[in-house]
């Protein structure tokens, strides 16, 4: 079976689409690109992750590389120490937010973020080849056992400074934040408390992502225990998302566009990073300040690709993945939440007045099931001017995304199912209405064609 990437690295279902043989051949691959080289592995809690760890190892060793093993950390940690400890590339075995029968692999470079495209390009064009490097019984590679977790604590230590006892609220997702975040937040003089906060691979609280939905019984938690704020960590700890003090949950958007205008603020200037299907709000929130936005396709590796190339200040997207390249280029739930309370420390106010002048303006999402994404993507970018008028912008690095006067419309083709997935935000509910039945209309012409 042929394999190919996502901007999340390789997914699926577990030893059905990501078994053994695959770990295995992508561990001779990692290593036949380095050379031997010495390789990073970590894991998430999924039941299947040693399966997949054992077979990823041999792959490497297979082929003359060595392996610091990690096991049980947050994704973002793995890939932090993939930098500080030198390592050619960092593995973390992980399906992030996706249900318990899932896993995957995300691949770090040795400056600790996601691999660019190229470097993507070139590790599927070799799993795919099986043209792996030759190795003899006596050049075979090794496996240390490694317990460096307390390095990204002295990090983290180092790098933030929080004075006061905060009181905060924590849901797991009996995610792999469970292995570090009490001892983490204890060393921040946080009181805190937790939900779900034992590692578990089963994910017995349902599907490990902070939804809005997700969220509620952490916001029931932040009332009972009058917590200051609430954090909820997806399964490997790449995301948050945030509760406030009175137990509602925040609109990821809303959260993006504050941070980024304190650290325009704070930086007197610079530029922001996140996709296309972010709200507008955040050039509301950093342009008048000596902010620029750079708007990049849908994934974290898209967007801390850029910034490595614009020299951005921060970068996100509204479903909680924020990159702080000052300590990690990779996505960082529980960098991302002490950054957050040392932010409203210095400004020395609460979560929700943090957001307050956050425009949340009206936006609507719609899929469409459809077998024939591709030939519908190259009708509607062939055919959107006989409908849409009084464009101001087109970009078409990802779908179609077309910006008006009065807010923007993103057409695009689900990189995972077959879908279709409309998102328009407007500044008022009329043009709202008016701009989806027209970007309903043209997909429904092709439909009937086809």
């Amino acid at each position: 079976m042929k394999i190919s990437f996502g901007s999340s690295g390789i997914r699926g279902l577990a030893n059905i689409e990501i078994t053994p043989n695959l770990a295995q051949r992508l561990g001779s691959t990692i290593a036949t690109i380095n050379d031997g080289g010495y390789t990073l592995v970590g894991r998430d809690v999924r039941v299947t992750g040693p399966m997949l760890e054992y077979a990823l190892i041999s792959g490497i060793n297979s082929c003359g590389g060595d392996v610091g093993l990690v096991n049980v950390l947050p994704t973002p940690i793995i890939a932090w120490l993939t930098k500080k400890l030198d390592a050619d590339n960092g593995i973390a075995i992980t399906a992030s937010h996706n249900p318990s029968e899932y896993n995957g692999f995300k691949i770090f470079n040795n400056k600790g973020m996601s691999l660019t495209k190229n470097e993507r390009k070139k590790v599927q064009n070799i799993i795919n080849s099986h043209k792996f490097r030759s190795c003899s019984w006596d050049e075979i590679g090794k496996v240390e056992n490694l317990d460096v977790s307390g390095m990204y604590l002295d990090n983290l230590l180092d790098s933030i400074d929080i004075a006061r006892s905060w009181k905060v609220a924590c849901d797991l997702f009996y995610g792999s934040t469970a292995s570090v975040a009490k001892k983490i937040f204890d060393c921040f003089n946080s009181k805190t408390v937790f939900l779900n906060s034992n590692p578990d691979g089963y994910f017995p609280a349902g599907k490990p992502e902070p939804s809005q939905e997700n969220l509620l019984r952490l916001g029931q938690l932040v009332k009972k225990t009058e917590a200051d704020i609430g954090f909820g960590f997806d399964g490997d700890g790449d995301r948050v998302m945030v509760v406030d003090e009175k137990g509602i949950p925040i609109n990821g958007d809303r959260l993006l566009a504050a941070y980024a205008n304190h650290v325009i603020e704070k930086n007197g200037g610079g530029i922001i990073v996140t996709h296309i299907g972010s709200s507008m709000s955040i050039e509301d929130m950093v342009e008048p300040i000596n902010g620029k936005v750079i708007r990049v396709k849908v994934g974290d590796s898209f967007i801390s690709e850029e910034m490595v190339t614009s020299g951005a200040v921060f970068g996100g997207e509204p479903i909680g993945a924020w990159i702080l390249p000052e300590i990690n280029m990779c996505p960082d739930g529980i960098l991302s939440a002490l950054k957050l309370m040392e932010a409203l420390e210095d400004k020395d106010i609460k979560i929700s007045k943090f957001i307050e002048k956050i425009p949340e303006y009206p936006n609507q999402s719609l899929s469409i099931q459809t077998e024939n994404k591709s030939k519908l993507m190259q009708y509607v970018l062939k055919n959107y001017e006989k409908l849409f008028n009084n464009i101001i912008k087109v970009n078409t690095m990802d779908g179609l995304r077309l910006e008006f006067d009065e807010g923007w419309v993103l057409i695009r083709a689900s990189g995972t199912e077959p879908l279709i997935r409309i998102t328009i935000e407007c500044r008022n509910n009329k043009n709202l209405e008016n701009l989806m039945k027209k970007s309903i209309t043209i997909i429904k012409n092709i439909e009937e064609i086809i």
